[in-house]
C-alpha cells in the first residue's frame, strides 16, 4: 500500500526522508492512533539501533501509553518522572545519552542505555511525547533531535484529539 523512499543511511538526509513518508502516511488519515501507530512504525522501520518507539498521550494531566514499536512499555508516566515526564513537564527535548545518569529514571526496559523524548505541542496544548530508546549509550544526537523535532511538528497537528 505505502513505498516510502527512504535510502539515506544518516543525517539530516534520513530525517529529510522520514519527513515525507510521514508526510505522505499521515496527510489524509483523521484518526490519532492510527497516525501515532504508523509513525510509530516507520521510525521503527527506519532509524536503526532503537529497542522502543512510540507515543505517550497526554490524557487528563498524564502521559498514558500510545501505540509503539519494541517491548510492552510502562503505562502511565506523571509529569515530571523520568525522561517523558521531563519532556512534558518542560516542553522540552529531551536528549539523554545515559539513562542511568538520569536522576528519575524510569526504567521500562532495563536494556535501554540512552533516550529522545520530543513533547508533542499544538497551538500551545501539550498532546503528548515521542519517545526513543536505544540499547547504545549516546546513541542519539542533536541532528537526531532537530529532526525528531521535525517529525513532531509535522505531526502534531494530524493528532489532535476531535
Amino acid at each position: 500500500m505505502f513505498d516510502f523512499t527512504v535510502t539515506a543511511a544518516s543525517g539530516s538526509e534520513l530525517y529529510r526522508d522520514l519527513a515525507a513518508a510521514l508526510d505522505s502516511l499521515t496527510a489524509d488519515e483523521p484518526d490519532a492512533i492510527a497516525n501515532m501507530a504508523n509513525v510509530s512504525a516507520l521510525i521503527w522501520q527506519y532509524l536503526p539501533d532503537l529497542n522502543w518507539a512510540g507515543f505517550y498521550r497526554n490524557v487528563g494531566g498524564e502521559l498514558v501509553l500510545g501505540p509503539f514499536q519494541g517491548k510492552a512499555a510502562c503505562i502511565r508516566i506523571p509529569f515530571g518522572k523520568g525522561v517523558c515526564g521531563a519532556a512534558a513537564a518542560t516542553l522540552e527535548t529531551q536528549l539523554v545519552e545515559d539513562v542511568y545518569a538520569f536522576p528519575g529514571h524510569i526504567a521500562c526496559d532495563a536494556a535501554s542505555r540512552s533516550e529522545l523524548v520530543v513533547p508533542i505541542v499544538h497551538q500551545g496544548e501539550l498532546l503528548g511525547v515521542l519517545d526513543l530508546d536505544s540499547p547504545l549509550p549516546r546513541r542519539f544526537d542533536a541532528g537526531d533531535a532537530a529532526g525528531c523535532e521535525a517529525l513532531v511538528r509535522i505531526l502534531a497537528p494530524r493528532i489532535v484529539p476531535a
